[in-house]
This record gives structure tokens, sequence and C-alpha cells, in this order.
């Protein structure tokens, strides 16, 4: 019997078109003998169901149920396809937990550690994991900028603390342009994070459950054309994506051997892609991103792919790890 798997896509954050992507594309590719998929839209207004011909059913948020032609359709398992609030930040995977449905992702705490980019770091740093230098502020705290130039330098880089797709990320050259970055920072989280800039080459690690086992993907580096790799970089062809990475064995082990210490420090499970710099040969960890994007020509699946893993055969096996 085919299993019913709700392919959860949207969300609440300024990513809900690049998950709508993500979503169609795991629709597309997950076995149709197999499963039984359903998209399913999570937004702020409504929470529904589409059918094959896009109509939509409401969901009970009792039990992630709706009807469909008289018949009440539960779900099996989710495969979470939402990037940034409620998917990657644990929030609707604690109502999963609540309600013992099954999902792709990691724990719902996992989750919220992890989109949370200073508590990240905080705990990465504890396994001797190198990263840049940080300054926090959140929103209401006094800014001075010339204590934050003397920590972390210039050119620093200011972040929101919980957003992902570059939203609302700055590079800042001079001490001018620390306090506009702040500011722009602010339009998207009310904690941000400055950091140093670290001078390398950069790359993104794919690292994932496979088969039962932790797997890191081929390495990709990332040129990106304008100044760092941002939204324009990511989404609209600004930057060149090498995978395999042309990167020394020796570099290779050292980048692979840090990212599943990054993996198992965090205690994750699921999907992963980490970013990291690479300064005089050492690999330098700047985030990890837990819902990352799955179309053909995402990162993640590039990887997979690189390794001779198929989407179809990549989305399965989310799923059946998450059933398992």
């Amino acid at each position: 019997m085919k299993q019913n798997i709700a392919i959860i896509m949207g969300g609440y954050s300024a990513e809900v078109h690049i998950s709508f992507k993500s979503g169609n594309v795991v629709y597309t590719h997950l076995n149709k003998e197999k499963y039984t998929p359903f998209r399913v839209h999570v937004l702020q207004d409504k929470w529904v169901a589409l059918d094959e011909f896009n109509t939509e059913y409401s969901i009970d948020k009792n039990d992630f149920s709706f009807v469909l032609n008289g018949e009440k359709i539960l779900f099996d398992c989710v495969f979470n396809a939402i990037h940034g609030n409620p998917g990657e930040n644990g929030e609707i995977l604690a109502y999963f937990n609540l309600i013992g449905l099954k999902h792709t992702s990691a724990n719902w705490y996992q989750m919220a550690l992890t989109f949370n980019k200073r508590d990240t770091l905080s705990v990465v740093k504890e396994y001797g994991i190198p990263t840049a230098i940080s300054f926090y502020l959140n929103q209401g705290n006094p800014i001075d900028i010339d204590a934050i130039v003397a920590k972390v330098g210039l050119p620093c880089f200011v972040k929101p603390n919980n957003a992902g797709s570059s939203f609302g990320i700055s590079k800042a050259h001079t001490i001018e342009e620390v306090l506009p970055a702040i500011k722009h920072a602010f339009k998207e989280d009310s904690e941000i994070l400055i950091e140093s800039f670290l001078e390398g080459r950069e790359v993104s690690v794919g690292v994932i459950e496979y088969q039962k086992k932790i797997k890191v993907l081929p390495i990709t580096e990332i040129i990106s054309e304008n100044d760092f790799f941002d939204y324009e970089a990511k989404y609209e062809g600004k930057s060149e994506e090498i995978t395999p990475a042309k990167v020394s064995s020796e570099l290779q082990e050292k980048i692979e051997t840090i990212a599943k210490k990054v993996y198992q420090a965090l205690n994750m499970s699921g999907f992963s892609r980490s970013e990291f710099i690479i300064v005089k040969g050492v690999p330098h960890f700047l985030e990890m991103n837990t819902v990352p994007g799955l179309t053909e020509s995402s990162i993640l699946p590039q990887q997979a792919t690189c390794a001779g893993i198929s989407l179809t055969e990549l989305f399965d096996n989310a799923i059946q790890s998450a059933l398992n």
C-alpha cells in the first residue's frame, strides 16, 4: 500500500517562493509508485493541501489531515521543504512531534539551534572548530561602532541572526558603512551578529544521513561575481559553483573531517549543508543550512548527483530514514 507523504512548503519568511520551488521539485521527483505525495502550503493565512489540479483543501490542525472526496487523508510522513520560519527553525516540527507525525528533518531542538547563528557558533566553538570573530547585538542595545570595529575589524559582515538565503546581510568595508548595515539587518531580525571578514576560498559541504550512515557529499567551491555569496549570487546566476571542488586530497580530507565533526557536534540528522572559508589551509565554519535548496540546480542536489545519488533516491532515503 502506498504511503501518504505531505511535502510542506511556503512558510512565513521572505524565503517563501524559494521554498515553493524546492517543494515542487520534491513532488516531481518523488517515486509515485511507492508514495502518494501531496503538496501542502503552510502560509500565514492558511494551511492547505493541493490535489493534482491545484484545488485547495483545508488542513485540520488537530491531526494535520484533510478531507478529499469524502475521505479523510492522514499522512505517514512529512517532507520538510520550508526554508526559514516555521520549517527550518523547528517550530512546525515541534508541532509534528506533539501529534506523533514523522518528518524528514532533524529533531525540532536541533533545527531551532542551527537556525540561530549565534547559538550554533557557541556550540561548535566548544568543539575546537575555527570560526570568525563575532560581535552580537540585540535591537535596543546601545551601538558602539568603535568597539565593534575594534573587535571584528574591517571589512566585516553584518547578518540577521535568524534568517536565510542571505536576506539582510551586508559587507561593510568602512566604518561609515557599519551603522547602515546594522539597520538593514535589523529589518530582518531583532538579533544580529557582526563577523570578521575571512580571506579565503568559500566551500559548501553537504552532510546527510544516507542508508543509515553519515555521508559527506562532494565539496562545492563557490566563486561569487558579487562581493560575497548574496541572494543574487545564490539564485540569479551571479556565481560559479564547482562540484567537486578542485582541492588537494589533503585539503579535501580536512574539509570532510570538520564538516562531519560539525554535523555530529550539533547532533544533526537528515539534510544539512554547511559553509566554510578556507583560511591558510584551515576550514573556518560559517553556518549550517538544515533545509537547503532542493531544486535541480541547488548545491546539495548537485553534490548528490556528483556522488551518484539521483534526486529520487535522495528524497526516498530521507523519507525512509524518517519512517525507520
